[in-house]
């Protein structure tokens, strides 16, 4: 729970369990760790779908091309959705980002209705499972590093 402590005109929050919030960790390196993440995410997510990709296609090659289609996509996808928040931080106005999300929806969108037109229906199946294992990976990739900091021995006070 937050209170606001008014001392001498100056707002300070805190804890009611605690004193003042931890001074927060230097920006330089959580900026690190973002791009290193990124790195990570992409690369780990072709590291796992292109084998399983190479057996899909042993059995037709179309179904291989819609994983690698899928894993493809979905790390251009996440890549353009990160640099465009990445933007709106520096001060790109809202209305742009919302206008590319629209359009990044609709041209990721078609990608699949193509993939199901020039191979069997179900094979959109295997492109969303290549599409979603970027974010998938992400998910856990922030999920272990937070878990990591709150392990931590400096962070429990």
């Amino acid at each position: 729970m937050m209170t606001t402590n008014i001392e001498a005109g100056n707002a300070k929050e805190g804890r009611l369990d605690r004193g003042p919030n931890p001074v927060p960790a230097d920006a330089a390196d959580e900026l690190r760790a973002y791009y290193a993440r990124k790195r990570s995410v992409s690369v780990s997510s072709l590291l796992l779908i292109v084998p399983v990709a190479a057996i899909a296609a042993a059995r037709a090659p179309v179904l291989g091309l819609d994983l690698l289609l899928g894993v493809a996509s979905g790390i251009a996808y996440a890549l353009l959705v990160m640099r465009a928040n990445e933007r709106l931080a520096e001060g790109t106005s809202l209305g742009i980002h919302a206008w590319s999300g629209v359009l990044r929806v609709l041209a990721f969108g078609a990608v699949p209705v193509v993939a199901a037109i020039v191979g069997p229906v179900w094979g959109m199946g295997l492109y969303f499972a290549g599409f979603f294992t970027p974010l998938v990976l992400y998910a856990l990739a922030v999920r272990r590093e937070i878990s990591r900091e709150a392990s931590c021995p400096t962070n429990k006070r």
